[in-house]
């Protein structure tokens, strides 16, 4: 039986499945998703060009329905309304190239119930009314597709069978399904004792994080295989790393490893925490490499594999003073709060998690120039087809 126990600030959470608490932070505070989500913005936009070649490679359905698009992971910000915009957009082009009235749009937001929708809704902009010549002159600053949510995890059925024309995913497939039970088992090879990230971590612990990576990226491609229709195609961006160690987690290692896993050793030292809390919470996010990602993808065999790449993405951290280690520091410890708080804030509480998000910012202020020197994302790019 699960049970949510909420008092004094703490949240007791036994049991409770990944899915049903996992989200980005929801609402429109300093440490909310909302506000730190400028470098995941940035990364998009710089891989436009690539979605751009994706969607020129699908075939166009030439039948009197709608196009449907689907940004899986979508959280809970701006980006998701942005790019669903550049899809459409480009997408609408290219039937005019063609000289055929483009259909109608039909755009799908999805993500796990736990997922702020009311702040997503919120910033949706108006809808053209095409009937009316007002809607027509002020189509600028409005959206030309009918929204809807779908709550629910991607590893999953989420749509009906061939429903779906084009698929989105970015920033999201790096999130497991849920933490392997074995690396939190005393009695495991992988238990990952003293760490909350494989960053590091044991060969036993990043064996059990490649496994649960690589079910759930199978489980994601066979949802997607049914519900796509033939002819579409998925454009999917998540954490990569370039080194063949899944140990080496890359800019992950950095974000979640390192200073915050001596941030949480610091609340073990001080006695407000034991290290049984403590090893009992692990980050369940696993930056695959480009090999294994392809392994998955060749194994499933329903998509053709029209890209698949290792890309830079830079930095995490937007700051306008990189040389303020308090402004490093800070950018640090709420980009890793905006998008774990959740998680970290229902295992030790909503106390202790400021108190462990504060020894963070610390942690990271005093490493400021090595993070902004070090701390670089690359992200694995896939553009595939169902044939």
């Amino acid at each position: 039986m699960t049970m949510a126990v909420q008092g004094d600030n703490l949240v007791v959470v036994p049991q409770m499945k990944l899915e049903r608490l996992l989200s980005m932070k929801g609402g429109k505070g300093e440490t909310s998703y909302v506000k730190n989500s400028q470098a995941q913005a940035r990364h998009a936009r710089s891989m436009l060009h690539l979605l751009e070649e994706a969607l020129d490679l699908m075939h166009l359905p030439l039948v009197d329905s709608p196009f449907a698009v689907a940004d899986l992971g979508c959280s809970c910000g701006g980006n998701t309304l942005f790019i669903v915009d550049v899809i459409v957009k480009h997408v609408t082009k290219r039937y005019e190239t063609l000289g055929i009235v483009s259909p109608e749009f039909q755009a799908f937001f999805s993500d796990l119930p736990s997922n702020d929708f009311n702040v997503l809704f919120q910033l949706l902009p108006p809808l053209v009314d095409k009937r009316s010549l007002e809607g027509c002159l002020s189509a600028d600053g409005r959206r030309s597709y009918y929204a809807a949510g779908v709550p629910g995890s991607f590893y999953r059925r989420l749509f009906a069978g061939r429903s779906i024309d084009f698929f989105h995913s970015a920033f999201s497939l790096h999130w497991l399904s849920q933490v392997p039970d074995s690396v939190t088992d005393r009695r495991s090879p992988a238990y990952n004792n003293g760490g909350i990230f494989i960053h590091g971590a044991s060969r036993h612990t990043a064996e059990a994080y490649k496994k649960q990576f690589q079910a759930d990226l199978a489980n994601f491609l066979w949802c997607r295989s049914l519900e796509m229709k033939r002819g579409g195609s998925m454009f999917l961006v998540c954490l990569g790393r370039t080194s063949t160690d899944p140990t080496d987690q890359g800019g992950a290692g950095l974000l979640f490893g390192s200073h915050f896993e001596e941030a949480w050793n610091d609340l073990v030292q001080e006695g407000l925490i034991d290290e049984e809390k403590r090893d009992s919470f692990n980050i369940p996010v696993y930056a695959p490499s480009l090999g294994e990602f392809e392994e998955v993808v060749e194994a499933d065999g329903s998509f053709t594999i029209n890209k698949l790449e290792v890309v830079s993405g830079g930095s995490p951290l937007v700051v306008t003073r990189p040389d303020d280690p308090a402004e490093v520091g800070r950018a640090l410890a709420n980009s890793c709060w905006a998008v774990c708080g959740v998680l970290v804030e229902a295992h030790i509480g909503d106390q202790m998690g400021h108190e462990v998000f504060a020894r963070l910012e610390r942690r990271a202020a005093g490493h400021a120039r090595e993070l902004m020197e070090k701390l670089q994302f690359f992200h694995i790019v896939a553009s595939l087809s169902l044939e």
